[in-house]
């Protein structure tokens, strides 16, 4: 009796163990979501993660299991696109988000082959009706960092380190240099493109030679290239020199400290990809899709900006960058998102 009774506490506490296990998580399996990542890596500090936090974010809300309800296929080179899309497409994913205007040939091939399959690409737009293109409206968000970087220059040189010289990253080097010619039309702005978005040893070879040419503030739209930058200039802060770097695509803050806590990083440029991603699951959640549409994002509703904490920003800065997004929603002012609009802008 007394080793049947142990037996069957054994049991009930097994079974308690388990049920608790089950309320932790949803089996619900009915929908699923699938994310695609560029180069770089999903915790890249950058677009990948910004997007991926945006799916955690709702998969967390709703008890998910990663794995089970939702998961990600790392894209360690462009060849990898179509088949990692192809993947979800293939296993009957709800909804299939991909980071990076880079994909814009690989899902308007895929998306066709899977009609049922809801998309959503982040920075690029593909003409399909199964597709929802989420683009931002980057050069205004970089024209508000213009304007921080204006402010912070002593030696009145900054630089842009851009990813891959393509229209979208040329928004971003617009629009920061409109922001700082707004500012002070003396300023130099010394650019140069890195030809890579995963290569942060390139991207702090080139912060290393802008700050010896006198650069003190780098704004950088180069994705893991880019925290090569973010190195360089913690690596200078912490040896004394006063030099700067701006983030991007979230606050990448946290990703500029160094020993004493304080920040290399004077402010980010945000980009809501986190926001995107969790809205487009909802929609295709909901069964409101907005598949064929394009979603702009802007200033106007807070698709881009800077973070709401600045410690390395004066509160008049932020003041003037507030005053500034004012004009820019109200169309006082229109910011330039190519080189040959830049050109008229700061005649």
């Amino acid at each position: 009796m007394k080793k049947a009774l142990s037996l069957l506490l054994v049991s009930i506490l097994v079974i308690g163990l388990l049920a608790g296990c089950a309320e932790k998580y949803s089996e619900d399996v009915s929908f699923r979501v699938g994310f695609v990542t560029d180069t770089g890596g999903i915790d890249d500090k950058s677009f990948n993660q910004g997007t991926w936090e945006g799916v955690q974010k709702y998969a967390e809300e709703n008890k998910w299991k990663e794995g089970r309800q939702y998961k990600y296929i790392q894209s360690n080179e462009e060849a990898d696109y179509i088949p990692n899309l192809s993947a979800f497409g293939d296993d009957n994913y709800n909804i299939v988000i991909a980071a990076g205007f880079l994909f814009g040939d690989s899902m308007t091939e895929v998306a066709p082959q899977y009609p049922d399959t809801n998309f959503t690409i982040i920075d690029m737009v593909v003409a399909q009706p199964n597709v929802a293109s989420v683009v931002f409206a980057e050069e205004q968000g970089s024209f508000l960092v213009g304007v921080a970087a204006a402010r912070a220059t002593k030696t009145k040189k900054v630089g842009f380190i851009g990813g891959v010289d393509f229209d979208l990253i040329r928004k971003f080097h617009a629009g920061f240099a409109a922001g700082v010619h707004s500012v002070d039309p003396t300023i130099e702005v010394i650019d140069q493109y890195a030809g890579d978005f995963g290569n942060p040893g390139l991207g702090q070879q080139i912060a290393s030679t802008m700050y010896d040419q006198g650069v003190d503030v780098i704004y950088h739209a180069a994705g893991g290239t880019g925290n090569g930058a973010i190195n360089e200039a913690k690596g200078r802060r912490e040896n004394g020199e006063d030099v700067w770097v701006i983030g991007v695509d979230k606050d990448q803050y946290e990703d500029g400290k160094m020993a004493d806590g304080k920040s290399a990083v004077l402010t980010s440029m945000m980009k809501r990809v986190d926001v995107a991603a969790y809205n487009m699951i909802q929609a295709a959640k909901d069964g409101k899709f907005p598949g064929g549409e394009i979603i702009a994002l802007t200033l106007a509703d807070d698709g881009v900006g800077i973070p709401e904490e600045n410690p390395n920003l004066d509160k008049a800065v932020v003041k003037e960058i507030e005053d500034y997004k004012k004009k820019i929603v109200a169309g006082e002012i229109k910011v330039p998102a190519t080189m040959d609009e830049l050109a008229d802008f700061i005649k």
